[in-house]
């Protein structure tokens, strides 16, 4: 199958990747209830999602299939770090569908990883939630541990 990558505005794809966004939280939202953490539904702010996405803070990355059917996304923040000024960026979401999954994250995260080193990023961090199995592929693209999340739910 044929996948093609892209930059698009979240605002405007918004309503096309809902499903989408909606089928990740979910997925998610089962694998913490296994760890004994229970998060809310999802009620996205979207308001605040717009206005990172037309500030230039959030970028939202697509994978599209041959007929252009939108199969996964990725939300990245850019920003600059408060300790030392460096560009860096922080996954909010990063997700395929199920059928769309071997072998295309890989290609898919190597674009964004591409994409945030012609902005002048230094460091990406991830926080692997809905499946731990793929904090092991990001390790073989080059990630490194660098600490452990942790949750406390009141």
């Amino acid at each position: 199958m044929e996948y093609r990558f892209t930059i698009e505005r979240g605002s405007v794809t918004l309503p096309e990747l809902w499903p989408l966004y909606t089928a990740h939280y979910r997925e998610m939202q089962a694998r913490l209830a296994k760890d004994g953490v229970v998060v809310a539904d999802f009620n996205p702010r979207v308001d605040e999602y717009i206005k990172s996405w037309d500030s230039g803070h959030l970028i939202n990355y697509v994978v599209r299939v041959g007929s252009g059917e939108a199969v996964g996304y990725s939300n990245i923040y850019v920003t600059n770090d408060m300790h030392n000024n460096e560009r860096i960026a922080q996954e909010d979401t990063i997700f395929l569908l199920k059928d769309h999954r071997n072998g295309v994250g890989r290609r898919f995260a190597k674009f964004i990883l591409s994409d945030l080193q012609g902005r002048g990023v230094k460091r990406v961090h991830i926080s692997p939630v809905t499946d731990l199995r793929v904090g092991k592929i990001w390790q073989r693209m080059g990630f490194k541990p660098v600490a452990h999340l942790m949750t406390y739910t009141f």
